[in-house]
């Protein structure tokens, strides 16, 4: 039984809950979402497994999920993208922002999401368990697919991704 680690508005841990109850029941949790670009300035999305407890088959971001007891956040976040895409890399925090959203299965997504990101230039080596499929993308490619096709991506990727390209095109200039 997965734990996840329980977070007031501040972010200051408040406990912890088994996965899927805290999902039922809405509880405000701490996870991270990542995003990872090439030299190249394209994004790598990730097509979530159809069998995910939410949102399955839908685009996200290079990889997310949830904190566990006795790691930080970086730790897990290297840890996942490891376990969902194959490769690591070096990321740095960029912000954080709190949501929620309620699907049709019942299960409400309220989160704490610190936002990740880093840099990576190989193909990843994708667990088929969490990824379905995987693309690179460029940001203008990405702007107009959302445009056209919003019910084809995770509410935590619509709500981060203008700020994530902002920070990414800041940085590089």
């Amino acid at each position: 039984m997965i734990r996840i680690i329980l977070v007031n508005k501040n972010d200051k841990e408040i406990g912890t809950e088994e996965k899927l109850k805290a999902h039922k029941e809405g509880k405000l949790h701490r996870s991270f979402s990542i995003f990872v670009f090439n030299k190249k300035g394209e994004m790598l999305l990730q097509h979530r497994a159809k069998s995910k407890y939410h949102c399955g088959g839908l685009w996200t971001n290079t990889c997310c999920s949830h904190q566990q007891i006795g790691e930080t956040c970086l730790e897990a976040a290297q840890r996942r993208l490891n376990e969902e895409m194959g490769f690591d890399c070096e990321m740095e925090e960029i912000f954080q922002f709190i949501y929620r959203a309620e699907f049709s299965n019942g299960l409400i997504e309220h989160e704490y999401d610190h936002v990740f990101i880093g840099h990576f230039n190989e193909l990843p080596n994708i667990n088929p368990d969490e990824v379905n499929a995987w693309k690179w993308i460029s940001p203008k490619e990405l702007d107009a697919d959302l445009r056209a096709n919003p019910n084809s991506y995770t509410e935590w990727f619509k709500l981060s991704w203008q700020r994530v390209l902002q920070y990414q095109i800041e940085k590089a200039a």
